[in-house]
């Protein structure tokens, strides 16, 4: 359940799970332990309205880290009618989506990944360079995520399984990696784009790294 208030934090908890959560265990015990990050905010900062709102939970183990989304959904969801499964899907952001944004650098962040999951378990991985010219953004890129998906008559979970191999190495314990979090919902003129840490741009954009908050594995 997504709570009615949230406190505003830039720390996001990576609760260790000792021989691993599956991607789609969403009934395990592991991830009551696993502290909620609040995504409440539009990317603005306003307060976004409660049957919008979602949480953020995250587990790590040796292999890879799980990050688990709880969503209110009171809207239709806006999914595409034909999936496809089997490779990433560009321009996913244009329908409901929650995702991630992270690095293991740190204050000064020029190189970070964007993970993408769907209610139809499409997906998207995309590695982000920053450059003087810009973002520069690398397609190609294969991280091996996988992705889960349930949904109730007013509620989602969405889950993503990253291998460490993919984003460059494993984390110690107490370490710090910088990262956002996210969800779009909705269809225009209305559509939302949500923040845990929000960006503050004159329009609706997460790519801003100099905005990320914290996430520290436990």
């Amino acid at each position: 359940m997504v709570a009615t208030g949230y406190e505003i934090t830039n720390i996001f908890e990576a609760r260790h799970a000792r021989g691993g959560v599956g991607v789609g265990d969403f009934d395990n015990a592991a991830w009551r332990h696993a502290r909620a990050a609040q995504i409440a905010r539009y990317w603005s900062g306003d307060d976004a309205p409660l049957e919008r709102r979602a949480q953020a939970r995250a587990l790590w183990d040796d292999e890879a880290l799980t990050v688990r989304f709880d969503c209110r959904q009171a809207e239709p969801l806006v999914v595409s009618d034909a999936p496809k499964l089997d490779r990433k899907t560009i321009g996913l952001w244009d329908r409901d989506v929650c995702e991630i944004f992270i690095t293991p650098e740190g204050r000064a962040v020029t190189h970070y990944f964007e993970f993408e999951a769907a209610p139809t378990r499409e997906w998207l991985d995309l590695e982000v360079f920053l450059s003087p010219q810009g973002l520069q953004k690398y397609w190609e890129y294969d991280s091996g995520m996988t992705v889960a998906a349930r949904a109730g008559e007013r509620d989602l979970t969405l889950a993503m399984r990253l291998p460490w191999k993919s984003l460059t190495r494993t984390p110690r314990a107490g370490e710090r990696w910088r990262c956002n979090l996210f969800r779009c919902v909705g269809r225009d003129p209305t559509r939302g784009y949500l923040a845990w840490q929000p960006t503050h741009t004159p329009e609706p954009s997460f790519h801003v790294p100099e905005k990320f908050g914290w996430i520290v594995f436990k």
